[in-house]
């Protein structure tokens, strides 16, 4: 019946149809809902079932370990926090969920964590999708072609890279400068040199610092601080393993897990590692890149150990640690991989990780203002992506040619 509906108002998105200039929200509600129906009538195309919507969809399954983890782990904190005594819940969220009956503070109810964080994660889940959309859907528009699907892990992405206390207004800004600034301006999906979610997320960090970093934003309580474990390692180094940061400890086993304040999808490098396990089955997500972010955060890590240091804890923290703490495993899994802004050839990619390794661990052991690191290398990195693939077609075209001369 729905395909049955939908086919009898294409006429009207068609060429000369009273809606014809309105094709592309036609076209990207119909083929999100089914398959395209054009197919190459001869034999001279390559055919594959991974399209960019099968390629697009992996992505987003692979995010749901992330993304299921992290709702629980938002209402896990909260719960922590709202269990001590004298601190009470005010915001919006937190007044409807009690108006619900559900039970905020206590830290065992795994359905009422979960619900408590969905509170929170859905709204920059919506804002994210509503604004987005309209100015993708409006650039498709005026510049007459289909809405691509690539907005679809880009909407995905936002929302885990976020405290989950952001306000929203500030998500709506952010999102429309990662389509609008760092992806629509150069031309559209595939011309972008930047990462639109990250670009989305670093305008946030520089624009309102306040409430993307510090100690404020990462529990949903108002008035409740606590730090990050990064942020804590940054100021203790080795004797923060195994702190008190406000709700727990910072033991390398919590952080592993992810039962530790941060961004909503960042912090269980487990359910992260079942999304990689994914990408790199499907093959959706190049091993060399995540290869390469491995060998060569290893590699500084190593080096900054055996010159120590006494007045920067940073450079004793082990490579076990770096791995689990941050953004390291979601930016090495999900952002690193994006294939727009990642070289395209396959030493390329390997180089590029390698770049990305060295930079973050260069920002968080030398930058003393700055604890985090893999959002700047990465942005970093998406500027000299198509710099290291010229460089790596120029040496095999050297070595082809020397070996056509001999």
């Amino acid at each position: 019946m729905l395909r049955k509906f939908l086919d009898r108002q294409a006429p009207l998105f068609g060429e000369g149809g009273r809606f014809a200039r309105l094709y592309p929200l036609y076209e990207a509600i119909d083929t999100f809902l089914y398959t395209p129906g054009d197919r190459t009538n001869r034999a001279s195309f390559v055919r594959d079932a991974a399209d960019l919507k099968r390629l697009m969809i992996t992505v987003v399954i692979a995010l749901v370990p992330a993304i299921l983890f992290g709702v629980y782990n938002v209402g896990h904190q909260a719960a922590l926090a709202l269990s001590q005594p004298g601190i009470v819940a005010t915001s919006w969220q937190a007044q409807m969920l009690a108006w619900l009956n559900v039970p905020l503070a206590d830290p065992d109810d795994i359905l009422a964590c979960f619900v408590h964080g969905l509170a929170y994660y859905l709204p920059i889940l919506l804002v994210t999708f509503i604004v987005g959309g309209v100015w993708e859907v409006l650039f498709a528009v005026v510049r007459r072609h289909e809405v691509n699907e690539g907005f679809l892990v880009t909407g995905m992405l936002l929302p885990l890279i976020v405290p989950p206390t952001i306000p929203l207004w500030q998500v709506a800004l952010a999102i429309s400068f990662g389509v609008v600034i760092a992806k629509e301006i150069f031309g559209g999906v595939g011309y972008n040199i930047f990462n639109p979610a990250l670009a989305a997320r670093a305008f946030l960090f520089f624009a309102y610092p306040g409430q993307i970093s510090g100690n404020a934003p990462w529990v949903a309580v108002d008035g409740w601080s606590t730090a990050t474990p990064t942020a804590l390692f940054k100021e203790q180094g080795l004797a923060a393993m195994g702190a008190d940061i406000g709700l727990g400890s910072a033991t390398w086993m919590e952080s592993f897990w992810g039962f530790v304040p941060g961004s909503i999808g960042e912090t269980s490098f487990v359910a992260i590692a079942l999304g990689a396990l994914l990408l790199l089955v499907t093959g959706v997500a190049s091993w060399r890149i995540m290869l390469g972010v491995l060998i060569g955060t290893l590699g500084m890590s190593l080096l900054f150990n055996a010159a120590g240091s006494t007045t920067n804890p940073m450079m004793s923290l082990p490579f076990h640690w770096h791995i689990v703490i941050g953004g390291w495993a979601f930016g090495t899994v999900f952002m690193a991989t994006d294939p727009v802004t990642a070289p395209f050839s396959q030493t390329g990619r390997l180089l590029y990780g390698l770049l990305i390794g060295v930079m973050v661990m260069v920002v968080r052991v030398l930058n003393p203002a700055y604890p985090e690191g893999m959002m700047l290398s990465i942005l970093m990195a998406n500027l000299f992506g198509p710099l290291i693939d010229y460089y790596v077609v120029q040496a095999h075209k050297k070595k082809r040619m020397a070996r056509y001369v001999a």
